[in-house]
């Protein structure tokens, strides 16, 4: 479903994401790991076509996501950091207004609100305003536009960011459940995450691929059998090495 050739961006002559390479098929669920300023989000906001790539390709579903950005995005839904959303709007008012983005009307548009209401636990906030939620509900809310429309591939920029724990608990047996019927990529800094959710890992530093596998495959290459060790052997800085 998600296929990415040789990716590279740069921003002022310096590469943000630097010849990356992965594809995920329906059915798993990619962890992308990496420290702050890594290029995971960079790698994410080219698949969804927010950002350009300098060279290399990306495509969804089979179509490229430069040449034919519409087509490839209808497939997609996506969860981008910060959880964004219009403060003067109801949580239903935006659920709706995003349906009707996705091509969604009468009672077609009208279950969609229902079903992403009730899978992302809005019951209880669904006629407050944006503003007047908790980061957590602002966060939940944004998941559920991403899901409006049922796509068949998922992108999600730190998906628990923000939730308690209740919350993140919810969003990761949510992801396990979306799971058999979708692509999904998503980032986050939680290694707990990747252990429970995912079915492949990539660890991106500097803006390069240094490591990928299942998650037992990458623990196994710590004596401790710990993803955490892994993780931090790989990625700590040139600095903290030399010492």
């Amino acid at each position: 479903m998600i296929k990415v050739e040789n990716l590279c961006k740069s921003f002022g002559g310096k590469f943000a994401v630097n010849d990356v390479s992965f594809t995920v098929d329906k059915g798993e669920v990619l962890g992308f790991l990496g420290p702050n300023g890594s290029g995971k989000s960079t790698t994410m906001r080219i698949i969804t076509g927010f950002y350009p790539p300098t060279s290399g390709r990306v495509s969804v579903g089979g179509f490229d996501i430069t040449e034919k950005p519409i087509e490839a995005k209808r497939l997609m839904g996506y969860l981008p950091e910060s959880a964004p959303g219009y403060a003067d709007m109801t949580v239903h008012g935006f659920l709706g207004f995003t349906a009707e983005l996705r091509g969604l009307s009468g009672g077609a548009k009208k279950s969609a609100i229902e079903r992403v209401i009730e899978t992302c636990f809005l019951q209880h906030v669904v006629y407050q305003t944006i503003d007047t939620l908790s980061k957590g509900y602002k966060h939940r809310t944004c998941l559920a536009q991403s899901l409006i429309h049922d796509p068949q591939v998922l992108i999600m920029d730190e998906p628990t960011d923000g939730l308690d724990p209740n919350q993140k608990h919810e969003v990761r047996a949510l992801i396990r459940r979306m799971a058999p019927d979708k692509a999904i990529i998503f980032s986050t800094h939680i290694l707990e995450e990747v252990e429970e959710a995912c079915t492949r890992v990539i660890i991106i530093d500097r803006g390069r691929m240094v490591a990928s596998g299942t998650p037992a495959e990458l623990k196994a290459r710590s004596p401790s059998g710990k993803l955490d060790e892994v993780f931090r052997a790989i990625t700590l800085p040139d600095t903290v090495k030399a010492h």
